[in-house]
């Protein structure tokens, strides 16, 4: 993927989960050394970079962390603002606070992609149960609340589908500050996984179809089958302006709703994620430059590698356990990423990936894995 980096340039990253895993895998190819904070004493990345065990707003963990660092990253959007602000005063941290700020607060989110013109669920803002019924009321049911904060893998949201729903909603979340979304009649999920360099260079990925159930991202193939160059042009516009306007580095996703289909199909954005991206971990096997290098090219001011497919390729999330032994070796192109995580309900413990030649052999590739898996 091009000339590695020097030998002893040390990038830092927050959180030591199974992405910032994949980022120091992905660093060992650029001649890249990296360090993870994390306050759990053995983390995922744990197995695969060196580790600082700290809490995130502990200011002597994060002076660890940065010491020696070339830049700073963060694999989750969870941490303190506060805690990325005090790193930047020290190294060059990508993406920015602000990035992060915005991510944290999904009416934030809303507040940007309304300024930037990209169709979004109608909402309403809930602050407390009084606001969750003129809420429902002006969007209609069904609607989906979720908390602004601290939302992740269906965690936060209450799918409500009568305003008698209305106390076990504000309960569920724990009657947390919300948004309110009207139900989107969706014809697919899709996500669009794009990078931007330090000197404002954009790159996609072609655009992925996502399958999600109980809020958790289960499959993801690439490409997404017959996505319509005004469908392409309006994810790709919409990854571009967000970058744009947070001067973001590294790799950001975006999330869409597909509403209609064909040529008058059209997209609603339904959230951003400014690192790289659960939808994105195709691209290890299935372009020809991953979303991990990528992020970490980005961030050093490296040139940014090849975003073109290089095969078709699929996703498939291992939610709870890993695939009993020989599963994925009875499917041709299957590689399975071990997160070393214990199982837990719930949980993602680690992913495969399938490629292929082409679409079809793909598709036959990923029903016959389905079966052997059960």
């Amino acid at each position: 993927m091009g000339d590695p980096h020097p030998n002893g340039t040390l990038v830092g990253i927050l959180g030591g989960g199974q992405l910032a895993r994949m980022l120091a895998q992905a660093a060992t190819t650029l001649g890249v050394r990296t360090r993870v904070l994390d306050p759990h004493p053995v983390c995922s990345a744990s197995f695969v970079c060196e580790q600082v065990v700290g809490a995130y707003d502990d200011p002597d963990a994060l002076d660890q962390l940065a010491r020696g660092c070339d830049a700073v990253t963060y694999e989750f959007e969870n941490v303190p603002v506060a805690s990325v602000e005090r790193l930047a005063t020290r190294v060059p941290v990508h993406p920015t606070p602000e990035a992060l700020r915005v991510a944290q607060d999904r009416l934030n989110e809303r507040a940007l992609f309304a300024e930037l013109g990209v169709a979004t669920p109608a909402f309403e803002r809930v602050d407390s149960i009084a606001d969750l019924g003129r809420a429902i009321a002006s969007v209609g049911t069904p609607c989906l609340l979720k908390a602004r904060r601290l939302g992740y893998d269906g965690k936060g949201q209450f799918l409500i589908s009568s305003p008698a729903d209305a106390p076990a909603a504000w309960d569920a979340i724990g009657r947390a500050p919300a948004i309110l979304d009207a139900f989107v009649p969706f014809e697919r999920e899709l996500s669009v996984i794009a990078v931007r360099s330090r000197t404002g260079e954009v790159r996609c990925w072609p655009i992925t179809q996502n399958v999600h159930r109980g809020g958790i991202l289960r499959f993801s193939r690439a490409p997404a089958s017959n996505v319509s160059d005004a469908v392409r042009a309006q994810a790709e516009g919409a990854a571009r302006a967000v970058l744009d306007k947070l001067d973001h580095v590294g790799v950001l996703a975006v999330e869409f709703f597909q509403v209609g289909a064909g040529d008058g199909a059209t997209l609603v954005a339904n959230e951003l994620a400014p690192r790289v991206h659960n939808s994105g971990h195709w691209t290890i096997e299935g372009a020809r430059t991953s979303q991990f290098e990528n992020h970490l090219r980005a961030v050093l001011g490296m040139p940014l590698g090849d975003t073109s497919l290089a095969r078709p390729s699929a996703m498939v999330n291992c939610i709870g356990d890993l695939p009993r032994p020989g599963a994925a070796a009875a499917t041709p192109g299957a590689v399975v990423h071990d997160y070393q995580k214990s199982p837990r309900p719930g949980r993602k413990v680690g992913h495969v990936t399938i490629t292929a030649d082409t679409e079809p052999e793909l598709d036959e590739r990923v029903e016959r894995f389905t079966r052997v898996v059960g």
